[in-house]
């Protein structure tokens, strides 16, 4: 089958060995996967993946058809659409996963773009909502609101009934981040005389740190989520001890599976009635088939993309 691989540097389009299923995984035919930030590193040599996981294979989300399951699988079926993430290997013709990481995809989206909902709105979810307890009318700030994430943070935030800003480079693109639901638009200039704000999720840099923290609300929470090239940031203790407030951080590629798949069960449940609605979206820049990895890596690259990259196997 055709994979997506890393080597030297450059990401290639290569032949690999079609996996088989363990017992408690099923086997999916890819129909479509997102790149993410962490898919450029890996292939860029800076982020190795999970143990268990090929370094050379590069994917963490994807969308597809159950073609096989496992002997001691009950709850998918060949034949079921499915999404989920993955510690690596979701860009080729195949994987397996545990059926558990698993959710489903219901006949309202399109399996084409499926593939670019689970990272984002899974780590989205799990950081504003897992870690920092985001509630009803809380004012929620989003770094990066044009990325992937962060179109997932500011639609999150909207469903729960937060004030959401979002982070603009320039407001050239406001349209943009109010076409998902945002109440207000700050370029980074503007973060601290916008605030304060109760919750803020950072997907950007390091560096944000000291504003975020000027900006932050009497037990405001902050949620690091991205760090750029910046992770060793200055910041003031006894502000963040004036604010009572608190800083956490979270990854989700080298949970367990358990893990993921507790977070695949709070998904299905609170989120994916949403999108079957179309209440959340799934926001596209651009599409390539697999065998245009490469190029689809090269564009990831550039900046200036409003939602996902997404690879096709059709």
């Amino acid at each position: 089958m055709r994979a997506l691989v890393a080597r030297s540097g450059s990401v290639l389009i290569a032949e690999v060995p079609k996996p088989q299923p363990n017992p408690n995984e099923v086997l999916v035919r890819v129909t479509s996967a997102g790149i993410n930030a962490a898919d450029l590193l890996q292939a860029l040599g800076h982020y190795p993946p999970p143990p268990g996981f090929d370094p050379e294979r590069l994917g963490l989300e994807f969308a597809g058809e159950v073609v096989e399951v496992g002997s001691s699988v009950t709850t998918r079926q060949p034949g079921q659409l499915v999404m989920g993430i993955t510690g690596g290997g979701a860009h080729a013709d195949f994987l397996t996963v545990p059926a558990s990481a698993c959710v489903p995809v219901s006949d309202t989206v399109d399996p084409k773009i499926a593939g670019g909902f689970p990272e984002a709105a899974f780590t989205a979810f799990d950081a504003l909502i897992s870690q920092v307890d985001l509630r009803i009318g809380d004012r929620l700030l989003v770094h990066g609101a044009l990325g992937g994430v962060g179109n997932a943070a500011v639609q999150i935030g909207a469903l729960v009934g937060a004030h959401v800003t979002a982070v603009v480079r320039t407001h050239e693109h406001d349209a943009r981040v109010f076409s998902l639901g945002c109440h207000a638009s700050v370029t980074p200039g503007e973060i601290i005389d916008s605030g304060p704000y109760d919750v803020i999720i950072e997907l950007v840099s390091g560096e944000n740190l000291p504003i975020n923290l000027q900006s932050l609300a009497l037990g405001g929470r902050i949620v690091v989520i991205g760090v750029g090239t910046s992770a060793k940031p200055e910041i003031d203790l006894r502000l963040l001890m004036s604010k009572r407030g608190t800083v956490r951080a979270s990854t989700l590629r080298a949970r367990s599976w358990e893990q993921k798949s507790l977070l695949a069960a709070k998904i299905e449940h609170h989120l994916l009635g949403h999108l079957s609605t179309g209440a959340y979206r799934i926001i596209v820049e651009q599409q390539f088939d697999l065998a245009d990895g490469p190029s689809a890596y090269e564009r990831f690259r550039q900046p200036g993309k409003f939602g996902k990259i997404i690879l096709t196997t059709d």
